[in-house]
């Protein structure tokens, strides 16, 4: 059975020979370095939950390509209960970890390119659904890590690809050859890509005929020639350097991001999904978006489960879980939170097949889903921080706390409920502080802003699918006042 276990998992990265760059400096091990392996564990448990017994069925699916079970994360969805579990499964490992766990754009990008492959190669006699089929055959068998690289740096906004000063700032192909393709750029915010073993690049937007060269699609190693990883700081992610677990917040689990740069990588065509063919590219960005915005209904759900859980706790700690406004408040987060997950489930449910067989989600509802993500964690983080207090960002250190002389006064003075301990107050707020603040904060904050697109991008896809001119239709006829002519 293709179901590789945790300890398999870190090892087979071990193998995987990146070069990594942090703080200036190339990273000797980076499945070892204090900030980046918590990002590690997190994917890890990917694998760790696909062998519990009570969550296997949500982890795995039987393969369509191979008959074997498979770890859900390579698997292409086959029905709308696959969509569904999919948003299950993502909200029990936001749960389990509280952070982006970093396996989710790969799979996305799966279910995207394996459709329009698909539609593209009945349209143009192309080959490469075929290819892509393979590919994904092999990534099942292994079950590795694929991340998903969509986003370019972009330059200047106004221009389009061909138009920038600099013909690298979108990912391009700089020559074809009889076995394969060169190209070159980068791609930005890459999520969990150094914990990856195969990197799944898609363009970045809707292609023209100038564009040719951009509109690229393929696979390479994570560990190519030419492939830099140059790992993004977080907020306080310096304190994962220090002693002890207290100041970090989330102690075992952490989210990464990385700008790979791609100087001058061979792809041959076996890996290649698409080249030149800018017609389809707007189809693929769309597809991959709409899933990418289904994924947020279930992680940020997930992880808002456990911010919900430590305000509960602080409430608790501090004395206030019966102040009827700390009981309402931790209701609207509830309901906040709630509604994230059911948009999440409802697209999902809404999915139908494409061509290929492969299920797309409802992408109407898909956009609302990622919208409503766009601010209803800020609003549940604004409640927890304010059921917190100001001592989650102003509360001194893990040392000093265990300093012999004024470890005793911070016993003394941060002591709340006496049927708490200090230290349990303080690990509270840290972790509010994290998911709020600090690092956990780019993966529950800054991810719901600006991952699978900003605010304006769903505003757009809903403007394009609102069909305003049936609802007035509906509007007119109930009113007596349709239109003439």
């Amino acid at each position: 059975m293709p179901l590789m276990t945790r300890k398999e998992y870190m090892e087979s990265l071990r193998k995987v020979k990146k070069r990594v760059f942090l703080g200036g400096e190339e990273v000797e091990s980076y499945v070892d370095h204090p900030i980046i392996s918590p990002s590690i564990h997190s994917c890890a448990m990917t694998y760790e939950l696909s062998h519990q017994p009570e969550h296997a069925e949500l982890l795995t699916a039987v393969s369509n390509l191979t008959g074997e079970r498979v770890n859900r994360f390579t698997h292409l969805h086959q029905n709308t209960n696959d969509l569904v579990d999919k948003i299950k499964m993502q909200r029990l490992l936001g749960q389990k970890t509280g952070c982006c766990f970093q396996r989710c754009v790969g799979m996305d990008g799966f279910n995207a390119v394996d459709s329009v492959t698909f539609e593209m190669d009945r349209a143009l006699g192309t080959s490469y659904h075929g290819r892509f089929r393979d590919y994904l055959t092999m990534i099942q068998k292994n079950d590795w890590v694929v991340d998903g690289a969509m986003t370019d740096p972009k330059g200047n906004r106004r221009l389009g690809p061909a138009e920038q000063e600099d013909p690298d700032l979108f990912l391009r192909i700089v020559e074809r050859k009889s076995d394969g393709i060169v190209v070159r750029g980068a791609k930005a915010h890459q999520t969990g890509a150094v914990n990856s073993h195969e990197i799944l690049v898609m363009p970045t937007q809707t292609m023209r005929e100038a564009d040719a060269d951009y509109s690229v699609c393929f696979a390479v190693p994570a560990d190519a020639p030419g492939l830099l990883y140059l790992y993004g700081r977080q907020s306080c992610d310096t304190r994962r350097l220090e002693e002890g677990t207290m100041d970090v917040g989330n102690a075992v689990f952490g989210g990464q991001e990385a700008v790979i740069v791609f100087d001058n990588v061979f792809v041959p065509w076996e890996r290649v999904f698409m080249a030149g063919e800018y017609p389809f590219t707007s189809i693929l960005v769309e597809r991959f978006a709409g899933y990418h915005r289904q994924s947020y209904g279930g992680c940020k759900s997930g992880v808002g489960d456990v911010l919900i859980g430590a305000t509960q706790a602080i409430a608790r700690i501090q004395g206030l879980e019966k102040a009827s406004h700390i009981k309402d408040k931790l209701i609207e987060m509830v309901h906040l939170n709630e509604t994230i997950y059911s948009c999440g489930l409802a697209c999902s449910c809404e999915g139908k097949a494409t061509a290929s067989g492969t299920y797309l989600i409802d992408l109407m509802l898909a956009n609302i889903c990622k919208l409503n993500v766009t601010r209803f964690p800020y609003e549940i983080s604004r409640l927890a921080q304010d059921i917190a207090g100001g001592l989650m960002v102003t509360m001194p250190g893990e040392k000093d706390l265990q300093h012999p002389e004024i470890g005793a006064y911070l016993e003394k003075y941060l002591r709340s409920a006496a049927a708490y301990s200090t230290e349990e107050r303080c690990r509270m707020l840290r972790l509010i502080e994290n998911l709020t603040l600090g690092m956990g904060a780019v993966g529950y904050l800054t991810e719901s802003m600006h991952g699978a697109g900003s605010p304006q991008a769903q505003r757009v896809v809903i403007g394009r699918m609102a069909n305003l001119e049936a609802k007035e239709k509906l509007a007119r006829k109930l009113a007596g006042a349709e239109a003439k002519g």
